[in-house]
């Protein structure tokens, strides 16, 4: 059975349903106006969230979607094909973690997921689109 839901990369390959919940719960956590919150949007350098902000983000996308969503769960995403000395080094993700890093976020421009990347840093490419893909895939094991 296929998934009901495909992950998207940007705007036009959304669903107009999940995409407008996902929307909504950044506006009214981060004080925006819908308007303002862009799929491509970088959530800490473009919307001026702080650690506090994806706390209150995850748990509207969970009562909007009736999802559980994971602490840490991108990475964890990334970790999964990966054992500890594979995904980093002194810090800095190995290649092979930018690999996976990469397919599971889509939504961000690969030229950003490159070498010399640290682990620290990324949360710094989180978009809303991350968020839109992991409620996604979170619908879709839901469904399942």
């Amino acid at each position: 059975m296929p998934a009901p839901y495909a992950l998207a990369t940007s705007l036009d390959q959304v669903d107009d349903a999940v995409w407008g919940k996902v929307r909504e719960a950044f506006a009214e956590a981060l004080g925006l106006d819908e308007e303002e919150v862009l799929f491509e949007a970088r959530i800490i350098g473009e919307l001026g969230a702080e650690s506090l902000d994806f706390l209150d983000i995850a748990f509207r996308l969970e009562r909007a979607f009736d999802i559980k969503i994971p602490r840490g769960g991108i990475e964890q995403s990334a970790r999964e094909g990966a054992g500890a000395e594979e995904y980093e080094k002194d810090g800095v993700l190995t290649q092979k973690a930018l690999d996976l890093l990469a397919q599971a976020m889509p939504e961000v421009p690969r030229e950003e997921i490159a070498p010399g990347l640290k682990a620290t840093q990324v949360p710094e490419l989180f978009r809303v689109g991350t968020f839109y893909n992991l409620v996604v895939h979170l619908l879709n094991l839901k469904a399942a």
